[in-house]
């Protein structure tokens, strides 16, 4: 739990689900945000923090991935049209 107001994000994982918070100051209005994480499997957390950035009026501009589970089609989740880059696609 974070110790401020939070925004709170429930998403879907392979077996279960999870949320994720942040703080509803962490991203100004108007923000471009890269979202970055070492995995995308599914695309649940990528696709729950897109949303969180969204809600604080964050504008999503790419994705960062260092591995890409392509099996699982995480892709799907993501915002449409917005660039993803991953350094090992399995």
């Amino acid at each position: 739990k974070l110790p401020a107001n939070t925004l709170s994000e429930t998403y879907e994982l392979e077996y279960g689900e999870d949320s994720m918070e942040i703080h509803d100051d962490a991203i100004f209005e108007g923000a471009k945000v890269i979202i970055h994480d070492d995995l995308i499997a599914t695309g649940g957390t990528a696709s729950a923090a897109s949303k969180l950035v969204q809600r604080l009026g964050g504008e999503v501009i790419g994705y960062s991935f260092i591995i890409e589970l392509s099996f699982l089609k995480g892709r799907e989740m993501l915002i449409p049209n917005v660039p993803v880059d991953s350094i090992i696609i399995e």
